[in-house]
């Protein structure tokens, strides 16, 4: 009794490696993007939307460079000899009867997968094609788009004022037109007045349209970034970090850059993940109206438009664009949506 009475006690005492991992139960030590890409991985929709977005793409860039026939060939025709009509309007898994022959005599001939259209060029090459062309233009659309509202935006956050009173009232003005009516009107004045001057330039094979589309888009669809931008900056310029910027003589430049737009890039990320399918739908709608790329080079909105000529005998060639352009932009809103859910600070809870 005596002996326990002497011996020291000791409350406090280091604890072991094992007794640290019982008693607190420490998860890795990860970053806000290894968080929210653990959190987009969790999420089966968005994921799966990738990969859609992901081989539709592969294919795109890949496919023509292995495939047999060309997006503008007609293959009903060569020089010096009369027009071969039957690679016409071939149906899907069809061959003319020239290529019948052939391949009676032993000659492997690569099927047309979709058919052919009305001047005798694969139909499928042409989707693939199309889709590239709407993929380039909604990507770089929605890249002038991201500049453009982010430069107003934080200029307009930051500087507040009179400079942001100004800024927002251009901005109520750009909401206030009739959004599809000015597309159109912008695109055909400027495919008139740009059509001319392109020529012998290097910007004569991409074409008038496509010139005309990215000038709308810079003029038209800055606003819900810019207006996105500067409410994220206007909440941030109070922050105790930019107040400290400022009274250490930093520049108002120099904070947008390194404080402010680096603490809005997961929601302007987001924001432009959803802007390129709605480029992506203006270039269609635009490209069926007869105003987007130039011809022979195709894109979904000219097949289908193309298509209404024969809708009645060959409905497919208006339903496989129509599908590309469908899957394409529903992948593209379920894997931004995907992304907004993984990276927005107040979608965590």
């Amino acid at each position: 009794m005596k002996e326990a009475q002497t011996k020291p006690v000791i409350d406090f005492s280091p604890a072991d490696e094992k007794e640290k991992e019982y008693m607190v139960k420490m998860r890795p030590q990860t970053t806000a993007f290894q968080d929210g890409m653990r959190r987009l991985r969790k999420n089966k929709v968005a994921m799966v939307s990738f990969f859609v977005i992901l081989l539709i793409t592969l294919s795109a860039l890949f496919l023509p460079m292995v495939w047999p026939y060309k997006y503008e060939a007609m293959l009903g025709m060569t020089p010096g000899k009369p027009v071969d009509a039957s690679f016409q309007n071939l149906r899907p898994m069809e061959y003319s009867t020239t290529e019948l022959a052939r391949m009676e005599e032993g000659e492997k001939i690569f099927p047309h997968l979709f058919g052919t259209d009305s001047s005798g060029r694969d139909y499928f090459i042409r989707v693939v094609y199309g889709t590239r062309i709407s993929l380039a233009v909604g990507f770089f659309a929605s890249l002038i788009v991201l500049v453009i509202g982010l430069l107003v935006g934080a200029i307009s956050g930051y500087a507040g004022g009179k400079v942001d009173l100004i800024i927002m009232r251009i901005v109520d003005i750009i909401y206030s037109l009739p959004d599809m009516l000015m597309v159109i009107l912008l695109a055909t004045v400027l495919k008139q007045v740009i059509g001319d001057s392109l020529d012998k330039t290097i910007l004569a094979k991409i074409g008038s349209n496509i010139i005309s589309l990215f000038i709308v888009f810079a003029l038209l669809y800055w606003v819900s970034m810019a207006r996105l931008v500067r409410g994220q900056i206007l909440s941030l310029r109070e922050q105790e970090y930019v107040l400290a910027a400022k009274a250490a003589g930093a520049k108002g430049s120099w904070v947008i850059r390194k404080h402010l737009i680096p603490n809005c890039v997961s929601v302007i990320v987001i924001s432009t993940a959803l802007q390129i399918p709605s480029a992506i739908f203006t270039e269609s709608y635009l490209s069926f109206l007869g105003l987007g790329v130039n011809a022979p080079m195709p894109s979904l909105g000219s097949l289908a438009s193309d298509a209404l000529n024969g809708i009645t005998s060959y409905p497919y060639r208006l339903v496989i664009p129509a599908i590309v352009i469908s899957l394409i932009v529903l992948s593209l809103n379920l894997f931004g949506d995907g992304l907004r859910d993984a990276f927005d600070p107040k979608l965590k809870g």
